[in-house]
């Protein structure tokens, strides 16, 4: 759910850009009143006489719409999930995960270390060079 979420959100988001870049400024609409641009000052677009305004304003706003909303669900999602916030809370949890229980003795036993027994004098070890 989150992946298909994430890729809505991310192409609405490359469709806001590309409609935004499409647009023109407010300054273009100064420029064809005195009579630039096709057929004596109005707008030779694809979109109608009136330009591309209508459209392209709505397109905008509805993915502008839809970014928001997908933002939100996303930020919802990431909320929800039930995640330790603590090292406490995380450790209870992997407590909790293994199997066996622990009980007092078993811990003493686990966490003591272990002294490995010295070699007897006779006795070759592997650390130590055979004597010629």
């Amino acid at each position: 759910m989150q992946t298909a979420l994430l890729a809505i959100h991310i192409l609405v988001a490359l469709g806001i850009v590309g409609l935004v870049l499409m647009q023109h400024g407010k300054g273009a609409d100064a420029g064809a009143a005195f009579g630039a641009g096709a057929a004596g000052g109005a707008s030779g677009s694809v979109f109608g006489s009136k330009g591309s305004s209508n459209f392209l304003s709505r397109s905008t706003g509805i993915l502008a719409t839809i970014f928001f909303l997908t933002s939100l669900s996303m930020a919802y999602m990431g909320r929800s999930m039930d995640a330790p916030t603590s090292l406490m809370e995380q450790q209870s949890i992997m407590d909790d995960m293994t199997d066996s229980p622990k009980s007092v003795e078993s811990m003493e036993t686990i966490d003591t270390p272990v002294v490995p027994e010295a070699p007897m004098q006779g006795s070759t070890t592997m650390d130590s060079p055979e004597n010629p």
